[in-house]
């Protein structure tokens, strides 16, 4: 079976290609696509795109926004206690003025923690980030209800670890398969 299945994978290609190409007599339709292996995309695929644009991964700031909102989410289940964790904006204000580290230290010091796991999780793909604070939890807590923010952070912290680990005994599996 596996003679065929080359061929199988160019008729897809082709039966894909001639839906497409009978698609665009339609002004009112949009075929948006995303892929993580660019380098795979056939070049006829391509070449029928009007406009192509490359998204790269999440930014340091895009990650932390991820990580917080899943953290507002978790918040407002009651999983995690109540913390004032900052949005990107007003951490990015409060590392610039020093009136605000005496004002709400706890607050800061919980953000910049964040920030820190932002910056460690780059390269992860948005839906990955997405899942990391829910594998904090499965993995590693007994998901008490009120879970202190600061435990939960440092849970945070041992899933992002988990998820480059696990990342790197995937890339080195692949390079030696």
């Amino acid at each position: 079976m596996s003679g065929l299945e080359c061929s199988d994978a160019v008729r897809v290609v082709n039966a894909l290609l001639t839906e497409i190409d009978k698609i665009k007599q339609h002004p009112n339709v949009l075929i948006l696509t995303t892929s993580n292996i660019t380098g795979s995309i056939d070049l006829a695929f391509v070449d029928r795109a009007d406009i192509k644009q490359y998204v790269g991964p999440p930014t340091q700031a895009a990650i932390y926004q991820i990580y917080l909102s899943a953290i507002q989410e978790l918040m407002g289940k009651g999983v995690i206690s109540s913390s004032s964790i900052m949005n990107y904006t007003s951490l990015k204000m409060a590392n610039m003025t020093t009136t605000t580290r005496a004002q709400s230290s706890s607050s800061l010091t919980q953000s910049m923690t964040l920030w820190r796991l932002a910056e460690l999780s780059s390269g992860f793909s948005g839906r990955t980030l997405r899942k990391i604070p829910f594998h904090a939890l499965a993995l590693f807590s007994k998901l008490e209800k009120g879970m202190d923010m600061d435990l939960f952070l440092v849970n945070l912290g041992m899933a992002v670890d988990n998820q480059t680990k696990e990342r790197e005994e995937l890339n080195n599996s692949l390079n030696t398969a």
